[in-house]
């Protein structure tokens, strides 16, 4: 009888990878970059191991909503006052100085919510444009366009 062979930290390989986040729909974009990210599309997986790859998405704010999402749903925070709730399109959001937050936030609603998942939220780098300055790291590209394309 043989046993499962756990992954030790030492022993999991990280590679890079590149998206282009152009016309992708973000809930599907996200799904398999949190995927990805805790390396449960590798066969070594082991839940308590950091094994997941290091993720760049480039063109964040070229991201697609479907449907009305983009004017009907709201992001909500509070202040910490009394009647400090807030609130923001995800058009406003968009359009604002910092797009990449909805993708960010997307991709991280979707990790554990522990410290594992922290750690490998770190691997995430989103950027609004095209450019990234992570090519000393000879990033592959990850096609998820082509992925998630519905038949």
């Amino acid at each position: 009888m043989r046993m499962t062979e756990s992954l030790k930290p030492t022993e999991a390989k990280k590679e890079w990878f590149v998206v282009d986040a152009t016309d992708v729909p973000l809930g599907r974009l996200a799904s398999i970059v949190a995927t990805r990210l805790k390396g449960k599309h590798k066969p070594s997986f082991t839940p308590h191991v950091d094994g997941g790859d290091n993720i760049i998405i480039v063109n964040a704010e070229k991201i697609r909503l479907t449907g009305r999402k983009i004017v009907q749903n709201e992001f909500f925070w509070h202040t910490g006052y009394p009647g400090g709730i807030k609130s923001k399109t995800f058009e406003d959001e968009l359009r604002g100085n910092q797009p990449q937050r909805l993708v960010e936030r997307a991709v991280k609603r979707m990790m554990p919510k522990t410290k594992l998942g922290s750690a490998m939220l770190t691997k995430l780098h989103v950027y609004a444009g095209g450019e990234h300055p992570h090519q000393a790291q000879t990033p592959a590209e990850l096609n998820v366009a082509q992925i998630v394309a519905k038949n």
